[in-house]
């Protein structure tokens, strides 16, 4: 039987993406790590636990792990850290083992990993989305009187331009940024079995401090083993990722209809059976992407719902979820902004069809001027919102 290997095969609208790399198994597992050392840095930091703790951290990341050996042996127990703790403090002095893990329970390990991943994440989306801002910025601008036929409900409505349509777009974004600001320094976890840090006593929040500081994250004020906040607000920032990155290109499906024709991905892809298609793939990827994010989200939304101080189920339910958004909505602000710049948008086609909906209104091209001579204050509005969110 071979082994039970994800390479994206599936979700092509993540493979080969820079989220993909970011989530992948070894990824997390190297997270897992990187906790349990910055734990014993921290506890050599308090004055919990020898200097000869913190002086070994180091040596944990050099410690072979097999992913795939860790899933399984993790059934038993329910969770990976359980027996990776064990291989961590073979790899160490017998006078440090002790330390090792420290203090923490399972979901310390695995919630602060899932933030040091999640975290890489957001940074690389944020980057993204503002290569993607940038570009739309410099549409609103050059196509900001560029006639464009607005449509509600599929159909003609009146007149509008290209800027206008971009400037919907980089709002969204915009909005999508800002959010994703809010995840890219996580909280770490360090709460211990019931959340009050037992182990460390009124040493507690010095030991989180200097835990959160050894990996660059943010120390929470106290145990979120049962306050979910961290996971849901990731979820709002991916899913509005996914949606402002999936407005572009659900706009983009109906220009590049053959009948429409105002726009034309660069590089269309290809049919299995019509030769004669170029597909607008990359749209299509990007769409299918977002509309998977509400359903992921609404898990852990529910997931929220964490009884007394550690959760049964709940926490669980969320890190396929979690790990599944990450990828959609990095895939998706990666794809957006890669392909974006390479669509062709027809100008010809738009005064075509801004004919069609004159004659079909009984009025005169030098009404639709009328009509969209004030549509550049609005985009104005988009691009000064645009200086202040980039500086």
């Amino acid at each position: 039987m071979s082994q039970p290997t994800d390479v994206g095969l599936l979700s092509p609208v993540s493979a080969g993406t820079v989220a993909e790399s970011l989530t992948g198994d070894d990824a997390v597992l190297a997270a897992m790590v990187r906790a349990e050392a910055a734990l014993l840095t921290a506890l050599a930091a308090a004055g919990l636990a020898p200097a000869s703790a913190g002086d070994a951290a180091g040596s944990l990341a050099s410690v072979r792990v097999d992913a795939r050996s860790l899933a399984l042996d993790a059934t038993p127990g329910g969770n990976p850290v359980i027996p990776l703790v064990p291989l961590l403090r073979s790899a160490v002095p017998e006078d440090v083992a002790r330390w090792v893990h420290f203090g923490a329970t399972s979901q310390d390990v695995l919630d602060t990993a899932l933030m040091l991943v999640a975290s890489d994440v957001l940074r690389q989306v944020e980057s993204d989305l503002t290569v993607l801002a940038g570009f739309l910025a410099s549409l609103c601008a050059s196509a900001r009187s560029a006639p464009l036929v607005a449509r509600t409900l599929t159909q003609q409505a009146l007149p509008s331009t290209l800027g206008m349509r971009a400037a919907g777009w980089l709002a969204s974004v915009h909005d999508a940024v800002r959010v994703v600001r809010t995840c890219t320094t996580l909280p770490v976890s360090l709460g211990g079995p019931v959340g009050h840090g037992s182990a460390f006593g009124a040493r507690g929040p010095a030991v989180l401090s200097a835990f959160a500081d050894a990996l660059g994250q943010r120390a929470p004020a106290s145990s979120w083993h049962t306050r979910r906040t961290p996971v849901v607000g990731l979820a709002t920032a991916l899913t509005v990722t996914g949606a402002a990155c999936a407005k572009i290109a659900a706009d983009l499906l109906v220009m590049g209809q053959a009948e429409v024709g105002e726009a034309c991905e660069g590089s269309g892809g290809a049919s299995s059976s019509m030769a004669h298609k170029a597909n607008p793939t990359q749209s299509v990827l990007v769409v299918s992407a977002a509309r998977q994010l509400p359903a992921l989200a609404s898990v852990l939304g529910v997931s929220a719902v964490a009884e007394q101080e550690r959760p049964a189920g709940a926490w669980h339910a969320e890190w396929q979820p979690l790990r599944t958004m990450l990828r959609l909505a990095g895939g998706a602000a990666e794809r957006t902004s890669t392909y974006l710049p390479d669509v062709v948008f027809d100008h010809d086609a738009m005064q075509r069809n801004l004919g069609l909906l004159l004659t079909a209104l009984g009025k005169d091209p030098a009404w639709a001027t009328a009509e969209i001579a004030h549509v550049g204050v609005w985009v104005d509005r988009v691009l000064t919102d645009h200086e202040e969110v980039f500086g």
